[in-house]
């Protein structure tokens, strides 16, 4: 299991019972687990399609550190599916696994789209973000001016994230 990222325990992440509340965990959790599963297929464009049986272990109290950790299970043809691991970073106590989370590759009409890939690329996490038409004309402003409309903006094509697993 390699564990990506930490998150320190706010008191707006609590539930009424003063323990954090597991919606959030696991939208962190689908987060985490959905930008390692683009980094492993090189493309954002992904939907999660199942997450298995969920084990919440021990509970997470304000001010623990927790570390979200993921591993790739298997490689379908159009899909990969993770297992996914929350621990207190401090005692080493596990906090939720989920033993598979499966993500579907999409193409760029949002269709099933084979990847090609068959083995884990844990050094080279690159994300690319879909392409962003150029705005035609400029959004019409609230506010009277007397400055000429901006020209539209040329948005990148591509981002690469550079680093490697901690």
């Amino acid at each position: 299991m390699i564990f990506h990222t930490r998150r320190w325990i706010k008191p707006q992440d609590l539930n009424p019972n003063g323990s954090l509340f597991g919606g959030t965990l696991l939208a962190w959790l689908d987060e985490e687990a959905a930008i390692y599963a683009a980094g492993q297929l090189d493309n954002s464009r992904l939907v999660t399609k199942y997450i298995s049986e969920i084990e919440f272990i021990n509970p997470v109290r304000l001010g623990d550190v927790i570390e979200l950790g993921v591993v790739v299970r298997d490689f379908g043809r159009t899909s990969i599916t993770l297992g996914c691991e929350v621990r207190n970073k401090v005692t080493g106590q596990p906090v939720l696994t989920i033993e598979r989370i499966t993500f579907v590759n999409l193409d760029a009409e949002g269709r099933p789209a084979p990847h090609g890939r068959q083995e884990v690329t844990e050094t080279r996490m690159v994300y690319r973000r879909p392409p962003v038409e150029v705005d035609a004309a400029p959004a019409p402003s609230l506010e009277r001016s007397s400055s000429p409309p901006r020209p539209p903006v040329a948005r990148p094509r591509e981002v690469p994230v550079s680093g490697s697993p901690r």
